[in-house]
């Protein structure tokens, strides 16, 4: 029968679960399967398993209720396996490198950061840091101005927004970097001017959330940053 992997530990780990549910509509209980000194925590998979909000909540509670007892390595949402066999021989095959994972990962943890400006605020301070954007930006809104000009107040913003997104993403790793142990870093976009996951010992667990806040009050107005952890290395695995 197939089963859904949750995460990886210890076999020496507690695996407290009693009162945790997997996914699917009826959750299974929980088990271990085990092989010499790792165990994978899984359940029956169900037949319709889904990306639901109920079954993703249900797969990061798991991971998230053997974090707290202990290192783990948090398996992606949607892992199943054939039987608790093709588990068992996962185990047995990685056993070296999922034990030095453990190892390396044991009393540490991720947060996650992203950061969001506010559209009208960037745009106020292009139109009023930048003559030329401005000029435009005036010449259009009066009825006037060409195709040319507002094709060149685009392109003018385009490139103001990504020259001050990229300086905050890197005014943003700059603060954090020194509180951390590894990171993954996606692109600035669109959307984020930074968007990261940092691996923090987890006796700087607080002061790596302290920097994070007066991060936040000194990015200035029309600045968020999103901060959550600290959470299972999801990230690092």
């Amino acid at each position: 029968m197939a089963v859904y992997v949750y995460a990886i530990t210890k076999a020496a780990h507690p695996l407290d679960l009693d009162d945790v549910k997997g996914v699917g509509e009826e959750p299974a209980e929980l088990r271990a399967v085990s092989s010499g000194d790792l165990s994978a925590v899984v359940s029956e998979s169900p037949e319709d398993l889904s990306v639901s909000r109920r079954d993703v909540e249900a797969h990061h509670e798991v991971q998230e209720e053997l974090w707290a007892d202990g290192a783990i390595l948090p398996l992606s949402f949607g892992f199943v396996a054939p039987d608790e066999a093709a588990v068992e021989a996962l185990l047995q095959e990685r056993a070296e490198a999922f034990s030095l994972r453990l190892d390396e990962l044991t009393g540490r943890a991720e947060f996650n950061v992203k950061g969001l400006q506010d559209e009208d605020t960037l745009l106020r301070a292009i139109l009023t840091d930048s003559p030329q954007a401005r000029e435009l930006n005036e010449a259009i809104r009066e009825g006037g101005g060409t195709y040319e000009d507002r094709l060149a107040l685009g392109e003018l913003v385009a490139q103001e927004v990504q020259v001050r997104q990229e300086a905050l993403g890197e005014q943003a790793l700059a603060a954090l970097r020194p509180y951390v142990l590894a990171e993954q870093v996606s692109p600035p976009s669109q959307q984020y001017f930074v968007n990261a996951s940092f691996l923090v010992e987890g006796e700087r667990a607080e002061e790596f959330a302290d920097a994070g806040g007066e991060l936040a009050e000194a990015l200035g107005e029309g600045v968020e940053l999103r901060l959550r952890g600290p959470l299972p290395p999801y990230s690092f695995v």
